[in-house]
C-alpha cells in the first residue's frame, strides 16, 4: 500500500502552489532520469513520494493549454476591479475559475507505483468527489465527453458542474488537479466561459443545500474517500 503524504497549504497564490508542485514533480523526474543513466546502482535507487496538497486561492482565472483566450470574457482592467489575477498553465482542460470557498486539491503522484492509465486516474478524481459530496446527502455523476463532477448530468437543462479538474501527466508523475465548489461566490464563473462549455451551468455544495458548509469536514471526507479509491495510507 502507498503512502501519501497530506499538506494543508492554507490560502496560497496560484503561482506559489504551482512552483511546489512542479519542484516535487522535478524531485521524481530526477529519480526516473537516474534509473536511466549508465552510472546507475539499485543501491542508490530512490523511492518517488506522493502527495496530496489542500489549498486555496484568492481569486484568479487559470487557462489550460488546450484553452481559448476568447472564454475569458474580461480585460485587464475589469480583472483588476474584480480584484483577479490570470495564468496560462500547463495542465489539461480550459478555464476555470479559483477563489475563497473552494477546496483545490493537487495530487502529486507517481502513477507507475499505482497503474499507468491517465483515464483511470481522472475517473479515480471524480469517484472521489462523487463519494465526498455524496456524504453530505447531494448526488454526483459524470457528464459524457466532459471530465469533472456534475449534478443532473443525464438532463441537458439542469446539468451544472460542481467539481472541476485539470491534470498535467509527465512520465507518470501528476500535478494540478481539481477544484471542488463548496462555499465558492459562483458570480465568479459568470466572467468566463466555465471550461469552455457555454450551455451548462455551475453550483456549489452551500448553493445546493441552501446553506455554508463546513469546509474542513469536505476536506476530511474527501481524504477519507481519497484513500478509499486508490487504496493508499494518508500521512
Amino acid at each position: 500500500m502507498n503512502t501519501v503524504h497530506i499538506k494543508d497549504l492554507g490560502t496560497i497564490s496560484y503561482q506559489e502552489a504551482w512552483d511546489l508542485q512542479e519542484a516535487l514533480m522535478k524531485e521524481g523526474l530526477d529519480v526516473k532520469s537516474k534509473r536511466f543513466s549508465k552510472d546507475f546502482s539499485p543501491d542508490d535507487d530512490k523511492q518517488i513520494a506522493h502527495h496530496l496538497l489542500f489549498c486555496q486561492h484568492p481569486h484568479v482565472y487559470t487557462l489550460g493549454k488546450s484553452g481559448f483566450m476568447e472564454n475569458l470574457l474580461v480585460n485587464n482592467t475589469q480583472l483588476q476591479e474584480l480584484g483577479a489575477t490570470f495564468f496560462k498553465t500547463n495542465r489539461g482542460g480550459d478555464i476555470t475559475y479559483h477563489g475563497p470557498g473552494q477546496m483545490v486539491v493537487y495530487p502529486v503522484l507517481d502513477l507507475e507505483q499505482f497503474f499507468t492509465d491517465l483515464g483511470r486516474y481522472m475517473r479515480s478524481l471524480e469517484e472521489a468527489v462523487i463519494q465526498t459530496i455524496a456524504e453530505f446527502g447531494i448526488t454526483g455523476g459524470r457528464l459524457e465527453g466532459a471530465t469533472g463532477v456534475w449534478l443532473d448530468a443525464g438532463d441537458s437543462g439542469k446539468a451544472r458542474k460542481i467539481c472541476a479538474m485539470g491534470v498535467k501527466c509527465s512520465r507518470w508523475l501528476t500535478i494540478h488537479g481539481i477544484a471542488l465548489n463548496v462555499n465558492t461566490d459562483l458570480s465568479y464563473f459568470g466572467h468566463i466561459v466555465p471550461c469552455g462549455i457555454s450551455d451548462k451551468g455551475v453550483t456549489s455544495m452551500q448553493q445546493e443545500l441552501g446553506q455554508a458548509v463546513d469546509e474542513e469536514a469536505v476536506k476530511k471526507v474527501f481524504r477519507e474517500k481519497f484513500a478509499n479509491v486508490f487504496n493508499v495510507h494518508l500521512n
